[in-house]
């Protein structure tokens, strides 16, 4: 859920100095103000200053430190929090290894446009350019620079006097469009220094969000639209703002709906308009829509135009019919042969359309009888039971099989009906993205539904899911592989030791999946996918956890998610699946094979 534009605006609080603070407790108090409740991080030696700030102010608003495991994981830890609550997520680390090994979690929030704050610390001042223990100045390993291609921006602090200018530069950036991380590294002699006093800061101002919409550019669309005999909609994962009024544009243009990958986390997987994923893993109902030449305009929404989201760049998305909508310019750069381009705030945009529409488009254009709904879906009776009558699967009669191992596609199809649907619910890298992409509809369009593609990190659903739970106090659902869960898997104890209702459900083939099946599917040598027989319903078990094995389709079903979600402790559930199960992956298979042509959705 995010803070609405008004009540960021309503944050009238002041920032002040207290008597006796240093630079870290300043840093602290910001936090406080921007009612940042976690900071999520590993201790060292020199960020050791913020964390002795963080200690002398408990209670009363101020931030709770989160230690994660490895930095990674706070670094998901935090994008999963900015995620759930629309505020700062906050990670830190200390100088060296300590910053890097944050990199990777920073640079997947960066591709997902999630606003945070990185705060890295460096070796005292005086020791800059002389060896240093872990030093990462501009004369070493110089993190200042490496940050700035993986944040909105990126700078070291050297003197007190640039506290208060640079933090409100950083925090302003993280939250302009495009959002994203920003970066300040600061010299643990500096952060113990004596803060000076700056005139009163409205914390309102830090986080208000300026946009500009083209309302020329929305009454011409107006005019396309009163020529137009049907339309269709793909929506893309930055619609969430702005979801009521576009599905009320297609209940007033009739328009059928196709989502990328990440875009389905808005909409009703059962809506009657709805048809599918188009891209990565994704359905034949989305391609027949994309086909479709009685559709005169193809409008994309809030999408940033990337491979797994477009069917490898496919021409039936990137036509002369495309109108392109959304808030963040560089994602016209990949649209260059739309007939239009329309930039702003999306929920503006549509409520002018909208408003358009209702009082009558131009020449008297009516869409009363458009609806393009097709009822020959109908005779795929096996995938109307749990999955919408609208959508066409690869393979329904797998969704309902009893093989033993469990089949993927059995398994996406009893969690999607039984997890809660206030559960928030995490993909990890590997094949959970292309079996819950496919096979995954849930009837809801709350925004629960997580996956982070931009950068495609193992391990980001574990760290996220842990950070979206402190966020949201309801339970999140981690569904990971075998080895994610090997790379990231320790992360488990931050729920352990903060008692949480978190989820993990590794999907184990002992083997790294998707590696192997692309492998495959791509003729390429098959090498390195192996992994052992591990039984991490028994590991859970040694770290206090409760662990459960799933093997058959009666355990599956009777997974109590109600009460797993109830009890204040984090499961794991080992949920055993058949390795030689292919999953709907071949368009990925051929985009790594550099080929132009893209492969039939799904397949």
């Amino acid at each position: 859920m995010n803070l609405s534009l008004q009540a960021r605006e309503n944050f009238e609080k002041e920032i002040e100095l207290g008597e006796g603070w240093d630079n870290a407790d300043l840093i602290v108090e910001y936090l406080k103000n921007l009612e940042v409740d976690y900071v999520f991080g590993v201790p060292g030696g020199a960020i050791e200053p913020l964390f002795n700030a963080l200690a002398r102010r408990t209670g009363q608003g101020y931030p709770k430190v989160i230690v994660a495991r490895h930095e990674t994981g706070a670094a998901f830890m935090a994008e999963g929090y900015a995620r759930e609550t629309g505020k700062l997520g906050v990670c830190c680390a200390t100088t060296g290894p300590g910053s890097t090994n944050l990199l990777t979690g920073v640079a997947s929030a960066y591709t997902e446009n999630v606003p945070m704050l990185v705060i890295t610390a460096q070796t005292p001042l005086p020791k800059f350019g002389r060896n240093a223990l872990q030093e990462s100045s501009c004369t070493a390993i110089d993190t200042v620079a490496i940050f700035n291609h993986c944040t909105r921006y990126s700078t070291l602090i050297s003197h007190t006097e640039q506290i208060h200018t640079k933090l409100i530069a950083a925090i302003m950036t993280a939250n302009r469009t495009p959002n994203g991380p920003v970066h300040i590294s600061i010299p643990s002699d500096i952060l113990r220094q004596p803060a000076i006093r700056s005139s009163k800061i409205k914390v309102g101002r830090l986080v208000q969000e300026f946009t500009l919409t083209d309302n020329n550019a929305v009454e011409k669309l107006t005019d396309m639209l009163s020529n137009t005999w049907r339309v269709a909609l793909f929506l893309g994962k930055g619609c969430g703002a702005a979801i009521d009024e576009i599905m009320t544009f297609s209940d007033l243009t009739h328009a059928p709906i196709v989502t990328g990958p990440a875009g389905k986390r808005w909409v009703d997987g059962f809506h009657r308009r709805y048809r599918g994923v188009y891209g990565f893993a994704g359905h034949q109902s989305a391609q027949q829509t994309m086909e479709d030449d009685t559709i005169d305009l193809l409008i994309a929404v809030g999408t940033p135009i990337t491979e797994l989201g477009t069917s490898g760049w496919h021409s039936n998305l990137l036509s002369n019919r495309l109108v392109h909508i959304d808030s963040t310019v560089e994602h016209f750069s990949r649209t260059p042969m739309a007939q239009h381009h329309i930039c702003g705030d999306l929920k503006i945009i549509f409520k002018q359309l909208n408003a358009n529409i209702r009082q009558g488009l131009k020449w008297g254009r009516s869409w009363k009888a458009v609806d393009p709904i097709q009822i020959n879906f109908l005779k795929n009776k096996l995938s109307t039971k749990e999955h919408g009558y609208q959508i066409t699967l690869n393979d329904p009669d797998a969704c309902y099989s009893d093989a033993i191992p469990l089949k993927p596609q059995r398994v996406v199809t009893e969690l999607s009906r039984n997890i809660p649907l206030n559960f928030r619910l995490h993909l990890d890298a590997g094949n959970a993205w292309a079996w819950f992409t496919h096979y995954c509809h849930r009837k809801s369009s709350q925004g629960y539904y997580h996956i982070a593609m931009g950068f495609g990190s193992m391990g980001w659903a574990i760290g996220a899911s842990i950070g979206t739970c402190f966020g949201s106090k309801e339970p999140s659902v981690c569904i990971t592989g075998d080895g994610s869960y090997l790379m990231s898997g320790q992360e488990i104890t931050v729920a352990l030791q903060h008692q949480i209702p978190v989820i993990f459900v590794i999907l184990n083939d002992s083997e790294l999946g998707m590696v192997k099946h692309g492998q495959k599917l791509g003729g390429a040598e098959e090498i390195g996918f192996e992994l052992p027989e591990i039984d991490y319903a028994m590991m859970a078990q040694a770290m206090g956890i409760e662990g459960i094995t799933i093997r058959t389709p009666q355990e599956l079903v009777e997974i109590d998610w109600q009460r797993l979600g109830t009890k204040q402790a984090p499961t794991l559930i080992n949920l055993i699946i058949d390795a030689n199960e292919v999953p709907p992956m071949g368009q990925r298979v051929k985009g790594l094979a550099d080929k132009n042509e893209s492969a039939t959705p799904g397949g």
